[in-house]
């Protein structure tokens, strides 16, 4: 995943005149996934994942004292998850107009009252660190990898969608967009342990649905045919691998623990456990004797054992 690099502010900072004019109005703004055959889970459940981001940070900073501050800002001077969370999304979308501060209030107000949004950040924090050898360890991940930040603030704004605060929802969306070169419509349902890797030009459209344990490269879309409206997105079902480049259009379904070949065009549904390359996309070995998979590709993050078999392709 690349990082983004980003300023930080301390957890409580003082508050002008005219941040806390901005704290009254804010208040006033306060107010399915596809079945599977079997579970599909990851190996950690996620419940540690902060009492380890603390030891790490600690370790990090006796390494490399010169994080001290920036970690005491990030991570060690917060109460919770939630709370270091809200400050590094309301540190990286901000901007002159739109004050860090105004979007952390936001931000743990929405995540105070979701609890079950915490447990998907554990689970997609043990998914980058499981699956994407680059992830040394989570704290990393949590203040630079875009592809975790970017799917958190989604569930941000998704939750305020849901709220039918839609001018907050596609705010938050379009400083994603903007920050992270992630595309990810608030409307779109997105489940837990997600990894998107690398991320850059990810784009989800607003009736996508997109399940557990699912595994997207960077420069996917998943998107619509045309002008249509209504349900006209795909559904990607648990355990899915999609590789780089790939487009996925219309209101097709993706079966549980599939797996899509990068640069793949798929514009009809895709079986269960079923490889599927090409443009347009066709499943290994074909439509009467397609070869299943045997792995979960949304964890294995194997891209490319399908190739021997598929292709005589010589150098």
């Amino acid at each position: 995943m690349a990082p983004c690099i980003d300023t930080f502010r301390t957890c409580k900072p003082q508050l002008s005149h005219e941040d806390n004019s901005r704290f009254c109005y804010m208040n006033l703004f306060r107010p399915v996934h596809l079945p599977s055959r079997a579970p599909i889970t990851n190996s950690l459940d996620g419940g540690d994942v902060w009492l380890k981001m603390l030891e790490e940070a600690k370790s990090d900073v006796e390494q490399e004292p010169i994080l001290s501050s920036y970690y005491h800002a990030s991570i060690t001077s917060h109460p919770s998850l939630g709370s270091a969370l809200a400050n590094i999304l309301s540190v990286k979308l901000s901007t002159l107009t739109l004050p860090s501060n105004t979007l952390f209030e936001m931000f743990i107000s929405v995540l105070e009252e979701s609890p079950e949004m915490v447990e998907s950040v554990k689970q997609d924090l043990v998914a980058a660190k499981e699956r994407d050898p680059a992830c040394l360890s989570y704290v990393p991940c949590f203040l630079s990898f875009k592809g975790f930040l970017a799917c958190q603030a989604h569930r941000i704004a998704h939750k305020l969608w849901s709220q039918d605060r839609k001018i907050l929802a596609l705010l938050i969306k379009n400083r994603v967009s903007e920050a992270f070169a992630v595309d990810i419509h608030p409307g779109a349902k997105i489940g837990k342990g997600i990894l998107l890797d690398h991320a850059t030009a990810v784009v989800i459209g607003e009736t996508a649905v997109v399940g557990d344990n699912v595994s997207i490269l960077h420069g996917v879309t998943l998107g619509g045919t045309g002008k249509q409206c209504g349900d006209r997105h795909p559904k990607i079902g648990d355990g899915v691998l999609i590789g780089a480049g790939t487009c996925i259009l219309g209101n097709i379904t993706i079966g549980e623990g599939a797996k899509i070949g990068s640069g793949s065009v798929v514009l009809k549904d895709v079986p269960p456990r079923t490889t599927a390359v090409g443009n347009p996309a066709r499943p290994i070995g074909g439509k009467e004797n397609r070869r299943m998979v045997d792995k979960v590709p949304g964890l294995s993050m194997d891209q490319t054992s399908y190739l021997t078999e598929w292709s005589d392709y010589v150098i």
